[in-house]
């Protein structure tokens, strides 16, 4: 580690002393507010208390452009909200209005949404808590305390023992030799996201006095040295604070380390997103915070700070970045300076097999200059080309380097950090990548460049004339529609799917195969069946269709319209159907998060087709086979738009589609006409199998040869307030309660036998994001009837 003086004078986190003479305390008028809550009371909405002094307030807050919420203390004075201990990190709320913190008559500080408990202090009361009365106070230190009204000695539980990301002066990091427990920081996941992230600030366990920085709570990446009775050893700047007084403390009950600045000054030690443990100070004249220090001082000496397969470079801004061949896995976290999920890969590895698009095998981009990452594995071999071999032919190895030896790493490979040129330790890292990713060099060119003969190049001019002619031809049948598409003569697309091979599935609007284009995007190419429109008026619905944007809807790329071939060219998505998930044993993919986003962007979607676009687009078949998803789970809609292509052939397409039973409105089966409300009750009737199926659909055939059908049993389930009974057992009762009961209610009032009972998609994603309350709804009146009857194959016949 570098001299602390030499970092003090070169490192921007510095200032010179004489800046501190600025400080100003900030004005502590009293405030009219309560700083207390009693048992029995409680704060909801935007009712908060503030400490005696007004320094600090309690209440709901939301972070950044999140949509959830959170009960937390912040300064009370200071123009930026600074947040500095948050009680329901890991449980936000969605709606402050129906929200409360109350202080129960148990004694317990408690966090509830629509009636539902989200958090608790668990407070352990003394056997005599029955006859104490207990208050919640909120100090002038930012402590949040619970003691006996009578008695203000005895604390019953306080914030500062449960610290988030933030160490007040008072305040303490540590360990209770009697619980065991410790009180650590933990940095947010993001500055949207205070649930716990991947960075702690603790008390050495093995009992040496310092404090350590660790990933994961497991990997240790900085420690701050003994202490000697004044300052720790390795942090010897502490000794030129005099404003600053700290002090370590180890007796029988606890072992701790705690701190404290001179009166009228304000400031925080925290355990930032990044990694980095930060001082800040707050300068009145300046009318901001000031970070006074920082460790570990590089951003890159901070293990894994850039996730997996993440570069980090202290010259760059921001420090992290990938590697060619991977981007990064989660774009929105590392827009949020959260880089921690790291890089993935664009292309899969092929290992030994050949590619079958270009034919060639994996091989490796070099990175030089960088600090090898530990974990790599001795191979002997005698040359660089030895080395290169024995990783190539090791399907489970990742890179390579040949400096002193051969070591080979294997898996995904953490702390990729690029050093300066020349810099001691630094070496060149050969990193795996599909053929397709790996950057076209100069050798590379100079190849093609000499098998490129006379011979050659005339046979390769002769058959670009016969393409071009062949596609001169082909323009009279092939013309672009209005809008983004591109237009696919038959021949084309038959290259593209291999004679239409790879088959992915299909239905009543034809079957779907599997496709490349030339860029190496994978395609999904659909032949429609049962198309009776004219070229043009075909046309025409595409142009329409191709200018459908949105995140939740499967994008269509292009189509081929030739004599009687009608084909549709869209975005593959590798993750396949949400039916293969649900019903094919793959349920255990699907965790609650992940289906409350299916949930959601699906009806996002949904809402898009029936409230933005131009014309109104009714669905008309909504049901898992039609939800597909992209590689993060993320729900998109496919098949959008066939009423419009295929016209008066529709209804005769759905009456013969399997499923039809479990998802059609009822105004379908009575012949009424058909409105965006019928996709509100397929919906409604997909969300039941989204939350309870494990490997089978709504209508279950029984033992005894009759039809047990779920929604009948969910709206009862419903109705006696026994949801979590309704759970797909893959879950593990993991759900969260209050967004299961929002489910479960939409779904119930999205099946109302009339249209008009039944909610719009907007609707729907109030409810679903918490904007909006949906009371009870009725037991539906189809389902009444089937709860009565001991079969309902009668009532479909």
């Amino acid at each position: 580690m570098h001299s602390s003086r030499k970092m003090f004078s070169k490192s921007p986190y510095f200032f010179p002393v004489h800046h501190f003479l600025l400080l100003l305390s900030l004005n502590t008028v009293l405030t009219l507010a309560t700083d207390t809550i009693s048992q029995g009371q409680s704060i909801s909405g935007n009712q908060t208390i503030v400490s005696k002094g007004g320094i600090f307030e309690l209440g709901f807050f939301t972070p950044g452009k999140s949509n959830n919420y959170y009960i937390g203390i912040w300064y009370k004075k200071i123009p930026t909200q600074t947040v500095v201990w948050v009680a329901n990190r890991e449980k936000p709320v969605s709606n402050p209005a129906t929200s409360e913190l109350k202080l129960a008559k148990d004694g317990n500080l408690v966090i509830s949404h629509s009636k539902l408990p989200v958090w608790s202090s668990n407070t352990t009361s003394p056997s005599s808590s029955s006859s104490i009365s207990i208050i919640a106070t909120l100090l002038d230190t930012g402590n949040l305390v619970l003691r006996d009204q009578s008695n203000s000695s005895i604390i019953l539980w306080q914030s500062f023992d449960h610290p988030t990301d933030t160490c007040l002066p008072n305040g303490w990091v540590g360990v209770n030799k009697i619980t065991g427990e410790y009180q650590s920081l933990t940095s947010w996941r993001n500055t949207e996201d205070p649930s716990p992230g991947l960075f702690t600030k603790t008390i050495d366990p093995s009992g040496i006095h310092q404090l350590i920085l660790q990933w994961n709570k497991s990997r240790s990446y900085w420690r701050s040295g003994v202490w000697n009775g004044k300052s720790f050893t390795l942090m010897p700047e502490m000794d030129g604070y005099n404003i600053l007084r700290s002090e370590f403390v180890d007796n029988n009950k606890s072992r701790y380390y705690s701190y404290n600045f001179s009166d009228g000054i304000l400031g925080r030690t925290l355990m930032h997103s990044s990694g980095q443990a930060q001082q800040w100070m707050w300068f009145n004249d300046e009318q901001g915070w000031v970070l006074v220090w920082a460790e570990p001082l590089s951003l890159c000496d901070i293990y894994s700070v850039c996730g997996t397969f993440g570069m980090c470079d202290n010259k760059d801004t921001p420090v992290c970045s990938c590697p060619s061949g991977f981007s990064p896995t989660s774009m929105r976290d590392w827009e949020l300076e959260d880089w921690s999920s790291g890089c993935s890969r664009k292309t899969h590895l092929q290992c030994n097999d050949r590619n079958s698009t270009t034919g060639e095998k994996d091989g490796f981009l070099a990175i030089p200059n960088l600090l090898l990452p530990a974990d790599s594995q001795p191979v002997a071999t005698t040359s660089a080309e030895e080395c290169e071999v024995a990783c190539l032919n090791n399907c489970s190895c990742t890179a390579y380097s040949h400096g002193n030896g051969c070591s080979i790493w294997y898996g995904d490979i953490k702390n990729l950090k690029i050093l300066s040129e020349g810099e001691n330790r630094s070496g060149t890292l050969y990193l795996r990548l599909a053929a397709s990713d790996l950057p076209r060099t100069g050798k590379r060119k100079l190849i093609i460049k000499i098998a490129l003969s006379a011979t050659v190049a005339i046979v390769l001019l002769t058959l670009m004339a016969l393409i071009w002619i062949c596609r001169r031809k082909g323009q009279g049948t092939s013309k672009f529609p209005e809008g983004p598409l591109v237009s696919f003569t038959y021949n084309e697309l038959r290259r593209m799917t291999k004679n239409f091979s790879e088959k992915l599935g299909g239905g009543g609007f034809g079957l779907v195969f599997k496709g490349i284009l030339s860029n190496s995007d994978f395609v999904a190419v659909k032949r429609l069946e049962g198309v009776r429109q004219g070229e043009k008026e075909f046309r025409n619905e595409l142009g329409t269709l191709g200018r459908i944007q949105h995140v939740n809807l499967v994008r269509l790329r292009g189509f081929c319209c030739e004599g009687t071939e009608k084909i549709l060219v869209y975005d593959y998505m590798p993750m396949g159907s949400l039916d293969h998930h649900l019903f094919q044993k793959q349920s255990k993919n699907l965790d609650w998060k992940t289906r409350y986003q299916i949930i959601l962007g699906t009806a996002r979607g949904l809402a898009y087709l029936h409230e933005e676009c131009r014309e109104c687009i009714i669905h008309c078949d909504i049901k898992p086979e039609n939800v597909l998803l992209d590689t993060e789970f993320c729900p998109k809609l496919s098949d959008f738009g066939m009423a419009k292509l295929i016209g008066h052939d529709f209804s005769r397409v759905l009456t013969t589609m399997r499923g039809t039973i479990g998802y059609l409105a009822p105004e379908w089966i009575e012949g009424l006409p058909i409105t965006p409300k019928a996709d509100v009750y397929s919906y409604g009737m997909m969300l039941f199998e989204i939350v309870s199926v494990s490997g089978r659909r709504n209508s279950k055939l029984a033992e005894d040869g009759s039809i047990r059908y779920f929604p009948v049993q969910a709206a009862s389930k419903l109705i006696t307030g026994e949801v979590l009974s309704l759970l797909d057992e893959d879950l593990n009762g993991s759900a969260d309660a209050l967004e299961l009961n929002r489910v479960c209610r939409v779904a119930c009032w999205c099946i109302q036998d009339f249209e008009a009972d039944r909610p719009s998609m907007v609707e729907v994603i109030n409810v679903l994001e918490g904007v909006l309350e949906l009371k009870m709804p009725p037991f539906p009146r189809t389902l009444q009837r089937l709860a009565e009857e001991v079969s309902i194959v009668s009532y479909y016949e």
